[in-house]
């Protein structure tokens, strides 16, 4: 999960303030009543901030504890600054309730080997420092691409189906080992509990190989294929994860807009007409690309726009969520969000080099750009 720009704020304002009552109410990070201790990781950007601006406004939270590497702008919190992997961590997490782990790197330029590093070890070491100052929940948050994006996939998938994704994607390979730390940290830690967010194509502020797929001036649909589009917005993601830091919900669920959009419907409401590929030629074109570093998106990541992996959203619902937005909406939000900006295969293009490929199309540029690969190997063969 990429975390948001940290200008982009969410439309309705989630920094108001605690309503004034006594002086030490005032007081950053002061306890207010009743209500969890929430501890958040990764506070000072994205949906961390998001998440830690939204609590902190909350008369159904006493305190919350922000954790990240530098200060954010909450000042209702208490903030401690240091790296999630170092073990002093305890420390800082000792008289929370509940942790919601969000300090993860998803980023697409970042080299994948510590991107990896981060990761796990971040989820390692904060699972295992809130057991051992007994925090009794931590909640996860991934993404519902843990769930493979495969043609025989049920749509919706169930919450509860098994988990079907590979490493081949970006950073799916960290959140598939982030859920098996999860799945077996109330085993090493008794009375422990992990509860798991799976978001959708999460918008807002997110820089996602989804999300710059809709930066292209072709949306790519390999031959046969049956895309299936599940969106979720920022907004409905922080109250999802409220609600899971305030015990609603607990366990492993998703979350994102009610229903999806086929292929069709998104090329209908985008105005972005469709370049259409063999799925050899496709698939082919992008592992040369990325494999030569044209691209920072692995092969991998173009299953999850060629077969469905839209899930239900029952658990929040029984819980008595209910997300603010459509994917209808969700869909115009990115639209605008991306404006102006201009991807091929993943990668950013510069205003010549947008104008290049939109001319001569997108079809035509992702082909040539392969073309060029083989006629560079074909020639140090050569010498």
């Amino acid at each position: 999960m990429s975390s948001p720009d940290p200008q982009v704020r969410a439309a309705r304002n989630l920094t108001d303030p605690a309503p004034e009552s006594t002086p030490e109410e005032k007081r950053p990070g002061s306890p207010r009543g009743r209500g969890p201790v929430v501890a958040v990781t990764g506070a000072a950007t994205g949906i961390g901030e998001l998440l830690t601006a939204h609590l902190a406004a909350s008369d159904a939270i006493k305190q919350v504890i922000a954790i990240d590497e530098r200060r954010g702008e909450v000042t209702e919190a208490t903030w401690h600054i240091l790296d999630v992997r170092d073990p002093a961590i305890a420390e800082k997490l000792r008289g929370a309730d509940v942790v919601v782990h969000l300090a993860l790197d998803l980023d697409l330029e970042t080299d994948p080997a510590a991107r990896s590093a981060y990761n796990v070890r971040g989820t390692q070491t904060v699972l295992t420092a809130a057991a051992a100052v007994g925090v009794h929940r931590v909640v996860l948050c991934t993404s519902a691409m843990v769930y493979g994006a495969l043609a025989d996939n049920d749509v919706p998938l169930s919450e509860d189906a098994e988990l079907r994704a590979t490493a081949e994607a970006t950073g799916v390979g960290d959140l598939l080992e982030i859920e098996r730390l999860g799945r077996r940290a109330p085993r090493a830690h008794p009375g422990l509990n992990v509860t798991v967010v799976r978001p959708t194509v999460l918008v807002g502020g997110t820089d996602t190989a989804l999300t710059r797929y809709f930066e292209s001036p072709r949306l790519l649909v390999v031959a046969g294929s049956r895309p299936t589009w599940q969106f979720c917005h920022v907004e409905d993601l922080v109250t999802a994860l409220e609600y899971a830091a305030l015990e609603k919900i607990d366990g492993e669920f998703a979350v994102g807009c009610d229903g999806w959009l086929e292929q069709e419907e998104v090329e209908e409401l985008s105005g972005v007409r469709r370049m259409e590929l063999p799925s050899a030629v496709a698939l082919g074109a992008a592992a040369r690309l990325h494999r030569i570093g044209l691209t920072p998106s692995p092969a991998g990541d173009l299953a999850y726009t060629m077969h469905p992996w839209v899930v239900s959203v029952s658990r929040l619902h029984d819980a008595g969520w209910r997300p603010k937005w459509t994917n209808e909406e969700v869909l115009g939000a990115l639209l605008e969000e991306v404006e102006g900006r201009h991807t091929l295969a993943g990668r950013r293009l510069g205003r010549k080099d947008a104008t290049a490929a939109g001319a001569a199309g997108a079809t035509v540029a992702l082909l040539g750009a392969a073309a060029v690969v083989r006629r560079a190997r074909k020639a140090r063969r050569r010498i």
